[in-house]
């Protein structure tokens, strides 16, 4: 909700300002725009009220646009991860790219309304792109569609017209529903525009809670439905749409004006222009470098021009604290994958975490406005808006700060990271009594493995090379069994002992790496029956197991109880019970025999479980809620992001907000009216001084 908060915030200019731009460049001898605009017109009144039927269109229309592309930004970084494939790097650079390009499009949709089709048939046009690029996302996510190459061009083709909707629009209807009030009712405009502000938080809140339901508790084409999680917004947006044209009839609509941007830059650049050109000592100099825009352009637009450069420069650190609130979508949604999201009554999705920062807004706008801020003026405090948006970045930068604790205890249950010339092995003894093993010069394993030991951590085992023979000894009951194993370096291994035909034998398998992604339990079978056997873990999983202690492939499983399981062998079928598979855990289930018509098993903990619960990371989310809520006070419309661990998160906010402290001590605010007097005052000062160096010259 980065832009739309800003957006919210900038109406705070347009709450008195009936146009709209700040600024008018038609001269009083400048012809109107021509085309079918008509004239504005009264519109019909809600329930006797001042206020114009009309914005109840607008108000739906933003609710189910915001709903439309916060449900399906909500599960974009997951759809890259596990619908691509992609590693998390790269699904979070394209994530923040579409983010970045959202925010850039308003600019496109500015220029257009401003100088050409004007707000309303801006809306309308550029809403149809909108919608086509969700169909096209949503037709992308369909599985049997195509290979991946051809969901990868359909998802960017429709990220990026999503991106020209979203972004061009976004500039346009706030501004088109302050156009909609007569210039007396300066009152309801303004409450106007907290309702809008309501239902985007509103549609935000309910989208980010919903469509990772629909995506994870739905399951189309044997996975998650993200197909079904587009499609839900796709139609959001076709109602937003309809919506909007129905109530054309009652709009008032005003024609383009010009762009308040282009006649800026233009200024700039004609100021640029002249000075480049008049770069010699004899020329006076001018106060201000924009002065030698005053050939061209008139002194109120020069004069606020100059307060628009004063305000950028001061902006220049404001984009990194949007850059980074942005991680909520992607790094903290990856984060909360690898957490523990069981809540007793209800088990989050871990891209449902992003509804608490709606959640908060709505909560927090009423206490900072009538509580908190109120009780800072009683302290006699000067709590300016440079201040409130310093300790909004404050307060962002704890946020992060608290996140990389969380990532560090995380990372506690994660598998070693593996290095060339190294590998991790185990033993898993599943015969009747200890056996003690003995690998070829190394030291491990100092003490016996017992049977149906839970093992221990893995053991580092050095290798000489990428890959080396090796020779196991194993100790059974006065017996000395030796085998001969070629480990890979940067692998994962179990050695798996057992007894077969009276005497021991073993297997050396391979282990998962690293924990399984987006919190699913991963499960492999070893058969220790003398038979081979079909397993049944649910309705959508079959898993067939050869005989004498031969492992199957691992399987990736929804954190679940698994009680309901059946196990077919020769002879006959038996009930099989799992037990709890939890979030990102590794788990080895050896099948040891029937007895009492049904299946025993033992299950070995490979991986561990996530141990840290996700409602730690609502702390981070109460302080960078807290912080956008300071923050967005001045209406800040930038956002962009690229970054990846959460301490440079936490240094870069820091950082950002002692310079914007230091640079915002020295920023001294400028009242219009007070420029224009002082600008009269050079221009007649300025006057008198070439006078005087005319008359000195004449003298001469």
């Amino acid at each position: 909700m980065v832009g739309d908060k800003a957006r919210g915030e900038m109406n705070a200019f347009q709450r008195n300002e009936s146009k709209e731009t700040l600024f008018n460049f038609m001269s009083a001898g400048d012809d109107p725009p021509k085309g079918d605009f008509p004239l504005r017109k009264k519109s019909p009144k809600l329930c006797g009220s001042n206020y114009p039927l009309s914005i109840a269109f607008i108000v739906v229309n933003e609710f189910c646009e915001r709903f439309s592309y916060y449900g399906m930004r909500a599960v974009l970084t997951l759809y890259f991860l596990s619908f691509f494939h992609w590693d998390e790097n790269l699904s979070t650079a394209v994530y923040h790219a579409f983010s970045a390009l959202c925010y850039f499009t308003p600019v496109i949709g500015a220029i257009m309304a401003d100088s050409w089709l004007g707000k309303y048939k801006t809306i309308i046009y550029l809403s149809i792109v909108y919608v086509v690029g969700h169909l096209i996302k949503s037709v992308g996510a369909i599985p049997s569609l195509g290979n991946q190459a051809v969901h990868v061009v359909l998802s960017m083709v429709g990220l990026f017209l999503i991106a020209l909707g979203t972004g061009g629009i976004k500039p346009c209807v706030s501004a088109f529903g302050g156009d909609q009030f007569e210039e007396e009712h300066t009152s309801e405009r303004s409450k106007f525009f907290s309702i809008f502000y309501l239902s985007i938080n509103a549609g935000s809140l309910i989208s980010t809670f919903v469509t990772p339901v629909l995506r994870g508790d739905v399951k189309c084409f044997g996975e998650d439905c993200y197909a079904l999680a587009f499609g839900v917004p796709a139609a959001l947006m076709v109602l937003a749409l309809v919506v909007f044209i129905a109530g054309s009839g009652l709009y008032r609509k005003t024609p383009p004006q010009g762009n308040v941007l282009l006649e800026v830059c233009k200024c700039i650049g004609f100021a640029i222009k002249n000075r480049l050109k008049n770069r010699s000592r004899e020329i006076p100099k001018r106060d201000h470098w924009l002065d030698w825009a005053s050939e061209k352009y008139s002194k109120q637009l020069i004069g606020e021009v100059k307060m628009v450069t004063r305000v950028l420069f001061l902006f220049i650190p404001l984009p990194m604290f949007w850059a980074l609130f942005d991680q909520q979508g992607s790094r903290w949604t990856l984060q909360a994958t690898k957490m523990n999201a069981d809540f007793g009554i209800y088990v989050l999705q871990p891209d449902q975490m992003q509804f608490l920062n709606p959640l908060l807004i709505l909560v927090f706008i009423p206490i900072f406005d009538l509580g908190l801020y109120p009780l800072i003026d009683m302290c006699k405090f000067n709590f300016t808006p440079i201040r409130k948006m310093a300790t909004g970045m404050i307060l962002a930068g704890l946020a992060f700060g608290l996140a990389a604790v969380i990532e560090i205890k995380i990372n506690e249950t994660d598998m070693p990271r593996l290095v060339p010339e190294e590998s991790l092995i185990r033993v898993l003894n599943l015969a009747k009594n200890p056996v003690q093993v003995t690998i070829q010069d190394k030291d491990l394993f100092q003490q016996p493995v017992e049977a149906f030991q839970n093992p221990a951590e893995y053991s580092k085992l050095i290798l000489n090379g990428e890959q080396q023979s090796l020779r196991f000894t194993l100790q059974h009951q006065g017996l000395t069994l030796a085998f001969n194993y070629t480990v890979k370096e940067k692998s994962v291994y179990s050695l798996i002992v057992f007894e077969a035909e009276g005497s021991l034998s073993s297997h050396l398998i391979t282990d998962l790496e690293a924990k399984p992604e987006n919190g699913l339990a991963a499960v492999r079978f070893i058969n220790g029956l003398s038979q081979d056997v079909n397993l049944t873990i649910d309705s959508r999983k079959f898993i067939a197991v050869q005989k004498d202690y031969s492992p199957s492939e691992y399987s990736l499983l929804e954190r679940d109880v698994y009680n309901n399981g059946k196990c077919v062998t020769e002879t006959g079928e038996f009930p099989l019970e799992l037990g709890l598979l939890d979030f990102g855990a590794s788990y080895t289930i050896v099948i040891t025999n029937i007895s009492g018509g049904a299946v025993k098993t033992w299950k070995s903990e490979d991986i561990k479980a996530n141990n840290v619960h996700m409602a730690w990371q609502l702390p981070q989310y109460l302080l960078i809620s807290a912080g956008e809520v300071m923050f967005s006070i001045t209406g800040l419309a930038f956002s962009y992001s690229q970054w990846a661990e959460f301490v440079l998160f936490t240094v870069l906010l820091f950082a950002v907000c002692i310079i914007f402290s230091i640079m915002g001590y020295f920023y001294v605010s400028v009242d219009p009216e007070d420029l224009e007097e002082k600008e009269e005052k050079r221009e007649t000062s300025s006057r008198g001084n070439m006078i005087g160096l005319v008359t000195q010259k004449t003298k001469l």
